[in-house]
């Protein structure tokens, strides 16, 4: 009779630990941070310019452990040349650069002669600032890859010809968006806003977590290292803090972009010369018949909140 009690007790309370305790995310997860639009993405609150915005990204980076790969438009450092200190200061900070264009185009409004031509511009800025990084890294524009297959393929070539890998997005909550609200709702000094800005952002974040991990599951029948989009925005400044632990309390390792893309599932992206699948985790999805799951659309919020001012980041 004891040893059937004991029985019976051990049962109920596995089955109350199980249904109590945290669910442990698996081992080995892994995230690479990027951020766009170095290295200026506006628009940027009064009292602050590009380069205590990037003075910031970099300050946190540096002092979390975490290489993020800048990607540049070259095309602001001979608009306002005092921006060119925001790349130097990434550089001398010891974190990677690549190629985002000279002007942010949409590859589907250019021609593939006028793609490799604001390919080619970026460059220059780059090698002088890379030092011994690799700055062959593609980032498309607004994530653009041309307006039909034959675009996308030829831009494919053009940046294989170059020697560059592209660096894929598996993971984004449209950061850019709280950009202009944030920049409204400072010059109106609401801190109430912006108290609520920072709690939509980082619910993005947990839904962009658990979007990806979900389609991964049902793409690639596991959890893939995902690479981030960020921006460098004075409001992402604010937030990285949190946002990198955010990743970290969920189980994610932060890595570099190269040691994330070495997965086989980035070897279309790594290479572009090889055939390339569909877009994203999404484009993937879609090509195998899989339903994608519900996002919320903060749009409309983030358009109501602290009315007037700027409405859109700059490119």
């Amino acid at each position: 009779m004891k040893g059937l009690l004991r029985l019976a007790l051990g049962v109920l309370g596995g089955a109350l630990v199980g249904s109590c305790a945290t669910v442990r995310p698996p081992p080995g997860l892994e995230i690479a941070l990027t951020i766009d639009d170095l290295p200026v993405h506006g628009p940027i609150p009064a009292g602050q310019t590009p380069q205590t915005v990037a003075n910031s990204i970099i300050a946190t980076l540096t002092a979390e452990h975490v290489s993020a790969y800048g990607f540049v438009n070259a095309h602001w450092v001979v608009d306002e040349p005092d921006t060119f200190g925001v790349l130097k200061a990434w550089s001398a900070a010891g974190l990677p650069l690549g190629n985002h264009t000279w002007a942010h185009k949409h590859l589907s409004e250019m021609s593939v002669a006028e793609f490799e031509q604001e390919v080619a511009r970026d460059e220059p800025a780059l090698q002088q600032l890379a030092g011994g990084t690799e700055w062959r890294w593609f980032r498309y524009p607004f994530l653009d890859e041309g307006e039909n297959d034959a675009k996308r393929a030829a831009a494919r070539q053009v940046l294989a010809g170059r020697g560059y890998k592209i660096a894929a997005v598996t993971m984004d909550f449209s950061d850019w968006e709280w950009t202009a609200p944030y920049a409204r709702c400072v010059a109106a000094r609401n801190e109430g806003a912006i108290a609520q800005l920072e709690r939509m952002y980082l619910d993005a974040a947990r839904e962009g977590i658990a979007y990806s991990r979900g389609l991964s599951q049902q793409v690639h029948g596991r959890d893939i290292p995902y690479v981030v989009l960020l921006h460098d925005s004075a409001f992402e400044a604010r937030m990285l803090p949190r946002l990198i632990a955010l990743y970290r309390s969920q189980g994610f390792r932060l890595v570099g972009l190269p040691k994330a893309e070495r997965d086989p599932a980035y070897a279309d992206q790594v290479r572009p010369d090889l055939p390339a699948l569909r877009k994203g985790l999404e484009g993937q999805a879609v090509a195998r018949g899989i339903r994608l799951p519900e996002r919320t659309d903060y749009a409309p919020q983030l358009a109501a909140i602290c009315p007037g001012g700027p409405t859109a980041p700059s490119p």
